[in-house]
């Protein structure tokens, strides 16, 4: 550890900058300060406006085309969804990004006229006592939003017969490429020479996410065979394994193979015993973990040469994701000052429908029966019981909609990634989307089996009566 964010209680707000432009800096941090107590905040190094429909990004954003439900609670420019654009809040440096493949994105004119509030959001935080982080996406140049970049094709990551899906909730570049380990060091270094009040930053998606089936299948590019065989692996027996792995789940599995997988107990020792049984995939998790520390590891030694104190502070899918992202906790902490685990529970239901719908197409026998829904809730571990019976019934949840996964199923992922992560404080990462009271419970549910470090991404969703009842949270669990 080399900052402060063990100090407890922890309450946390992502504050994306155009909320400061709609609403006002003081305002906002009023609000977050008086109704929820927020003692850090993370922000975003752009500025935005609205766009003509058709000529930008929709906000909120779409999530491959499933959080096309999603609206916004906190209305921007009188609008609960619009399209927009964005541009960099500062001028970067470009002499320092000279030779790479990725270039930052050019200043313009909103940068000019919008761009200096996020120097006034951190200066005006800071005097009240507020911890700053700067959030940026780990592996998608030009690195400052989700939505806005991605890599050449050169540096996608690839399958095991070297294609790329064609559609995928994030746009991660190969954590083996150079080219993404390169921008990300030149970019730590122009952040903290333009935001040098800022507390540290925050990596978003370290790691491979496994929205999609085809997502935890990664990565067999050129950059990450070169990456293998520098470090000892047999790369081709890993490559033959995973693709032998994905025929085998697409195309060969049955009812059967599906409620043997979710038996409790005895589904965990027949995954384990497939490890133990093929040794490649066991190299193949292993080597995904050596790629999502490499990126970790590269931004925190960019961070120590550039501003040595700084925080850096990984966000990451929860467990047993992780064990196909390939983001290790244990791993993490040595370069991690604090971890957030995200609790983005909109999304797990998503991810049932994407896995669910994919592996009937290719398992048309799997049509409707209960044990494929089981058998994903169970390896995913997102109920408290059984969980929905039809694949049909699991999807991205509405606005007004409770989501549908277990409040303990919640502790535990928190429980197993603090159990990992040792001394190094984790984050519960919970998300602002959904009703008042399902919010709250999964705020509760953060903030005690975090011990009382939870953040809550976004201010976006976060109409009043939800930070409310965050205050509310804080000062019925206790935090002191």
């Amino acid at each position: 550890m080399t900052g402060s964010l063990d100090r407890r209680p922890l309450i946390g707000v992502t504050v994306m900058p155009e909320y400061f432009q709609v609403e006002g800096v003081d305002a906002v941090l009023d609000n977050l300060t008086s109704r929820a107590g927020v003692t850090a905040i993370a922000t975003s190094p752009y500025v935005m406006t609205p766009a003509p429909q058709g000529r930008g990004s929709r906000e909120p954003p779409i999530d491959a085309g499933a959080g096309s439900v999603r609206l916004l609670d906190r209305p921007l420019w009188g609008r609960r969804e619009l399209s927009v654009r964005t541009a960099p809040s500062w001028t970067p440096d470009r002499s320092l990004y000279r030779g790479l493949r990725y270039q930052p994105a050019e200043a313009d004119d909103l940068t000019a006229r919008e761009g200096a509030i996020v120097s006034q959001v951190i200066k005006a935080a800071k005097a009240r006592g507020l911890q700053v982080l700067l959030q940026v996406q780990a592996a998608i140049p030009p690195g400052y939003r989700v939505q806005f970049g991605g890599p050449v094709e050169e540096d996608r990551p690839r399958l095991p017969d070297g294609s790329t899906p064609a559609v995928r909730v994030d746009n991660n570049g190969s954590l083996a490429s150079p080219h993404i380990h390169d921008y990300a060091r030149t970019l730590v270094a122009d952040l903290v020479r333009a935001y040098p009040e800022a507390d540290g930053i925050r990596i978003d998606w370290p790691e491979y996410p496994p929205y999609s089936l085809d997502g935890a299948f990664f990565d067999f590019g050129p950059h990450a065979e070169i990456a293998a065989r520098s470090r000892g692996y047999d790369f081709e027996a890993m490559r033959k394994a995973a693709a032998a792995l994905r025929s085998r789940v697409l195309g060969g599995l049955t009812a059967q193979d599906l409620a043997d997988l979710a038996e409790p107990g005895a589904g965990r020792f027949r995954l384990a015993q497939a490890l133990i049984d093929r040794p490649a995939l066991a190299q193949w998790l292993s080597f995904k973990s050596d790629l999502s520390v490499g990126i970790v590891e590269t931004f925190r030694r960019a961070l120590a040469a550039a501003a040595p104190g700084k925080l850096l502070v990984p966000g990451a899918f929860p467990p047993p994701w992780t064990a196909l992202s390939g983001f290790s906790f244990a791993r993490a902490v040595t370069h991690a000052d604090a971890i957030m685990v995200k609790l983005f529970t909109m999304h797990w239901p998503m991810m049932m429908r994407a896995w669910g719908d994919v592996l009937v197409a290719a398992n048309p026998s799997l049509a409707g029966r209960p044990e494929l829904p089981r058998a994903l809730a169970a390896l995913f571990d997102i109920v408290d019981g059984p969980g929905m019976d039809r694949l049909d019934d699991w999807r991205y949840p509405e606005p007004e909609e409770a989501h549908p996964v277990g409040l303990t199923a919640q502790a535990r992922k928190i429980a197993l990634a603090r159990a990992e992560a040792g001394h190094t404080p984790i984050i519960a990462l919970a998300h602002g989307y959904g009703p008042v009271g399902d919010f709250e419970r999964r705020f509760r549910a953060a903030w005690t089996a975090s011990d009382r470090r939870a953040w809550v991404n976004r201010y976006g969703y976060l109409a009043d009566a939800k930070l409310d009842a965050m205050g509310r949270v804080v000062r019925e669990c206790g935090s002191a």
